[in-house]
């Protein structure tokens, strides 16, 4: 399976724009700019983007995990925080909230590591990842 975006930019770093179209057409177009990565500007960003990224691919992967456990999902919703450091991705922190039935604290840790460690997006990123999970 491979899957890809385009990007498009013009003009110089600061004062430039781009546009970014996925193959799914879910961007299709987008406006990403100096001002939405660095400052307060309206469009998207890499690291917004990476962040969307891996809090998908992460939830995808614990649920497949936790259904393979026997549990039923009600829900499970991570947020990701990506940390851009002087140029360099540095952190993803996952905060993850999921309500399971009859699942015990420490098999949900459980998973919730072995999800942190296995997901496609955990193993490309050359950054520390950190993982909260909560039962709700």
């Amino acid at each position: 399976m491979k899957r890809n975006a385009t990007a498009v930019w013009n003009g110089s770093l600061k004062e430039g724009a781009g546009k970014l179209t996925t193959q799914s057409t879910t961007l299709s177009d987008t406006q990403y700019s100096f001002k939405s990565r660095f400052e307060e500007g309206v469009g998207t960003n890499p690291e917004e983007l990476i962040a969307a990224a891996h809090s998908g691919c992460f939830t995808m992967q614990l649920s497949a995990y936790i259904t393979e456990a026997g549990f039923e999902i009600e829900s499970i919703e991570t947020k990701c925080a990506i940390d851009l450091v002087d140029g360099t991705i540095l952190t993803s922190q996952l905060t993850v909230t999921a309500k399971v039935s009859g699942i015990a604290e420490d098999a949900f840790q459980q998973l919730v590591t072995k999800a942190e460690k296995n997901c496609p997006i955990s193993k490309v990123l050359n950054a520390a990842i950190y993982t909260t999970a909560t039962l709700a």
